[in-house]
């Protein structure tokens, strides 16, 4: 691969998913394109962006897919799911015991593991959401990873990360080598394929937004962008989980950290009360001079 070739792959990586390369990973490229190329019958990675650049836009497509990072488990990092457990679910309980709807936003939920342990908490807390009506939207850039997990088949290393033994005995049912989560719970989440860099409006506002795990291979202004778009998609007393490494410290203020729950955050309402304090005191002056 030429130097040429591979600032071409990181400019178009950059553009279609938000992923920003540094100069020293040429060899990451390498490794995961050069099987593409074999699989398609060509030479190597100088032939695969030639024909990219003819505009074979499947190709493109599969390159980007190979290139974004499917890692994930049952309840990953483990914390994120005990604060949704003990706080921030029994909140929104109470705060939405009108309506009795929730509504939770899985951005690049890969193969559907976190999605999926969403569900089988809230089917565990049942007795706090009896009769309510709740989505779970799970979205992510791959078509690929999203059947995967409509199908809702995982390996048997696959259910033994993360995913506590009373859960697998009580919700899968073994398939040969493969574990199926049952019905219900599949039927729990909606899977749709969504670019992050591109407008998300349409997806509605939600409760609560797991967005982990995705933001770390952005720059500060994809980053930024990002920010923008969830929180105007969250509800004011919404909240977002971030992943361990991701923070929203010195990209943007439009979060709060939420009360003694590391890694979760709720919308900032304070810049908005500033404003409102400016132009009272703007109007109070300008009364004042008339």
């Amino acid at each position: 691969m030429t130097p040429l070739d591979y600032e071409y792959l990181r400019k178009l990586l950059k553009e279609r998913s938000g992923l920003d390369l540094s100069a020293d990973k040429q060899y990451l490229v390498e490794s995961r394109l050069l099987p593409l190329a074999r699989r398609s019958n060509l030479a190597g990675i100088p032939e695969l962006v030639q024909r990219m650049k003819g505009g074979a836009e499947l190709l493109t497509s599969e390159v980007v897919e190979a290139m974004t990072t499917n890692e994930t488990f049952f309840f990953r990092d483990k914390i994120p799911f005990d604060h949704l457990k003990e706080a921030v679910l029994p909140a929104l309980a109470q705060a939405r015991a009108a309506r009795r709807s929730l509504r939770i936003w899985c951005a690049a939920s890969s193969t559907g593991q976190e999605p999926y342990s969403i569900a089988m908490l809230l089917k565990e807390m049942t007795a706090l959401f009896a009769g309510w009506r709740i989505e779970i939207v799970a979205t992510d850039l791959s078509q690929a990873v999203l059947e995967k997990a409509k199908a809702g088949l995982f390996s048997q290393f696959e259910v033994q990360r993360g995913l506590p033994i009373q859960l697998l005995v009580k919700y899968f049912v073994q398939k040969g080598e493969l574990w199926q989560l049952n019905a219900d719970i599949r039927g729990m989440v909606q899977h749709r394929q969504l670019n992050l860099l591109q407008d998300v409006s349409h997806l509605g506002t939600f409760d609560v937004i797991f967005c982990r795990n995705v933001l770390i291979y952005f720059d500060q202004q994809t980053k930024a962008g990002v920010f923008g778009k969830v929180a105007r998609m969250l509800e004011p007393d919404g909240v977002l989980a971030l992943g361990a490494a991701e923070s929203v410290v010195g990209i943007t203020n439009l979060f709060r950290p939420y009360p003694e729950r590391r890694g979760l955050y709720q919308p900032n309402t304070a810049p908005v009360a500033r404003a409102g304090a400016a132009l009272h005191v703007l109007k109070a002056v300008a009364s004042a001079a008339r």
